[in-house]
């Protein structure tokens, strides 16, 4: 009896620990109203054009709230995605790697915390400075969200530069471009605000294929 009940604890706590990395690691996305594929992906550390393709979204801008987006390659749960997997079906194209722009510094100062530390988000690097200090672009690029819907980053802009690179500019106390706008290298493109620890910091952020990288491997040398 006690192995019995034994065996039922065990299993209950697999369940549990299955349940927990299911949550962390989520497969879906329910969009919400105001939610772009670009706020999306970013969210979850993926490359938007890969999400387009795994949703056969095209272009990328025909999603609308309350459409689940598959966060990841791979089947449905609904029975006619599950019949269609019984047949071949074609690989998707894997989009080819595009050159990193020649990037210059978003703003003046000096980077108080580096990649990966805290506080901060740890996905890039905070840049100190003073509240107002102009923000720049730091590679030619087009606005693909502007908005403060993303948990932790303040008002936010990203710009898309090509397929490969992604660049963001977080904790903006305004901001003087809109989305789908086009914007030259160096353009004034919001002002600095408070970050963490309410000092006047920059959070600078650069993707590829979505996932982070350390901006000081780019930027160059001053």
């Amino acid at each position: 009896m006690r192995r019995f009940v034994l065996v039922l604890i065990l299993a209950s706590l697999a369940a549990c620990g299955g349940q927990s990395r299911w949550q962390d690691t989520p497969q879906t996305h329910i969009v919400r109203k105001g939610e772009t594929l670009f706020s999306i992906s970013w969210r979850y550390g993926k490359d938007p054009d890969d999400v387009a393709r795994w949703n056969r979204l095209g272009n990328g801008s025909l999603i609308y709230p309350g459409q689940v987006l598959r966060l990841a390659p791979g089947g449905s749960s609904d029975s006619r995605a599950a019949s269609s997997q019984r047949r071949p079906s074609r690989p998707l194209p894997s989009i080819p790697d595009q050159p990193s722009p020649r990037w210059s510094w978003p703003t003046t100062g000096r980077i108080n915390v580096e990649f990966g530390a805290k506080p901060g988000t740890g996905t890039g690097v905070l840049i100190n400075g003073k509240t107002g200090q102009t923000i720049y672009a730091a590679a030619s690029g087009h606005v693909v969200y502007a908005g403060s819907g993303l948990i932790g980053y303040g008002q936010l802009i990203i710009l898309k530069h090509n397929d490969t690179y992604l660049s963001a500019y977080g904790y903006n106390a305004s901001l003087l471009v809109k989305e789908g706008e086009n914007i030259k290298k160096g353009q004034r493109i919001a002002t600095m605000g408070e970050g963490p620890e309410r000092k006047a910091r920059l959070h600078f952020e650069i993707r590829r294929n979505g996932r982070p990288v350390n901006p000081r491997k780019y930027l160059p040398a001053r």
